[in-house]
């Protein structure tokens, strides 16, 4: 069967949930990550039958990217299960903020905090080739994901367990130049306004903070980036929009300065940086 048939029919058979430019997207990764042999013209029963479990599965809310366990970041293509969130374009913008803060030749220590995918270290080390990065989380499962990640690309990134919100552990961990972190940051009462395949499919412990207490990750992070920052290290952090303010204002009253917010593609205010006093 002719290829371009088969993937109009499949974008509207989409129709029902996914508006027609987001089901365009999909087919695009579908067609070419899931079917990247098949020419213009040949498409198999075979290839039909996987096309129609694909096809299913999205029509019952699971992300395309969980369903092909893969997803792209900052030209990558990372592994990805329900373990782990799933990349998205406010965290490349994130990683590009730090890739322009430094040189090609920055040769300092970088530390990612709740690493999930792996996306934001590994990226920066494939930017940053003579950096020294690592990353942790609280999740093992996050953490072998992010740790195959790196070595399908053969990048050195010293990936480790850690619970940013007991930090026991401090003590031992070294100064680094740079820290960065996407935290969870949308507030539980408000999963009732997210897509049902954001909330249901992707990691409650990755998106998700007590409605009391919305800066909560914010805040420990800014704790342990005081005592794990050299003068003038750089403290990085990826906002949820309607709070950005607020963490600008908890990051200016600790002990840094030169507090910025930078929008996003679509003009919303995403991204900090900061300097340690």
């Amino acid at each position: 069967m002719n290829r371009l048939t088969v993937k109009n029919s499949f974008v509207q058979a989409l129709s029902p949930i996914y508006e027609e430019r987001e089901a365009k997207s999909i087919a695009r990764i579908v067609f070419e990550d899931a079917f990247p042999v098949v020419s213009s013209f040949d498409f198999s029963q075979e290839d039909q039958l996987q096309l129609n479990r694909i096809k299913a599965r999205l029509l019952a809310g699971e992300p395309i990217q969980y369903i092909l366990e893969q997803a792209d970041f900052y030209g990558l293509k990372l592994k990805v299960s329900p373990a782990v969130l799933i990349p998205r374009q406010e965290t490349e913008e994130l990683v590009a903020l730090v890739v322009q803060t430094c040189s090609k030749q920055f040769n300092g220590s970088i530390l990612d905090i709740g690493t999930g995918s792996g996306c934001i270290p590994i990226a920066l080390k494939k930017q940053l080739p003579k950096a020294e990065i690592s990353a942790c989380d609280v999740s093992t499962k996050a953490l072998k994901i992010a740790s195959t990640n790196a070595q399908k690309y053969k990048l050195d990134v010293q990936f480790f367990i850690y619970d940013i919100l007991k930090q026991e552990r401090s003590i031992t961990l070294p100064t680094y130049d740079i820290i960065v972190s996407n935290p969870p940051y949308i507030p539980k009462e408000e999963a009732n306004l997210m897509p049902s395949r954001v909330k249901d499919h992707e990691p409650e412990l990755a998106l998700f903070v007590e409605n009391d207490d919305a800066l909560l990750f914010y805040r420990r992070i800014t704790e342990f980036a005081i005592r794990h920052l050299p003068s003038d290290g750089f403290l990085f952090f990826e906002l949820n929009e309607y709070n950005a303010a607020e963490v600008a204002q908890l990051v200016s009253e600790a002990s840094f300065y030169n507090v910025q917010i930078q929008k996003d593609l679509n003009g919303k205010k995403r991204m900090l940086s900061a300097k340690r006093k």
